[in-house]
């Protein structure tokens, strides 16, 4: 449901289709059941967001963390 709705949803201020604007209307129309996820969120739709993420993944990969870390202690 949530994708036809979404194909319908109009731009938001910021030009981009909001997935909590399709939630919202879907909400009119029926129940959502939601699951609450334990971690860490990034916004990966800014740029700092997406750095932020990138990083913290780097530092938790198993084979590269290390050298990872190790580099941005150079910085």
């Amino acid at each position: 449901q949530i994708i036809h709705i979404l194909e319908h949803t109009p731009k938001g201020i910021s030009g981009e289709i909001q997935l909590t604007d399709a939630i919202a209307t879907l909400l009119k129309q029926d129940k959502i059941y939601a699951h609450k996820i334990v971690g860490t969120r990034y916004d990966c739709g800014s740029k700092l967001g997406y750095l932020k993420a990138t990083v913290a993944y780097g530092l938790k990969h198993k084979e590269l963390a290390q050298d990872f870390a190790d580099f941005l202690h150079t910085l």
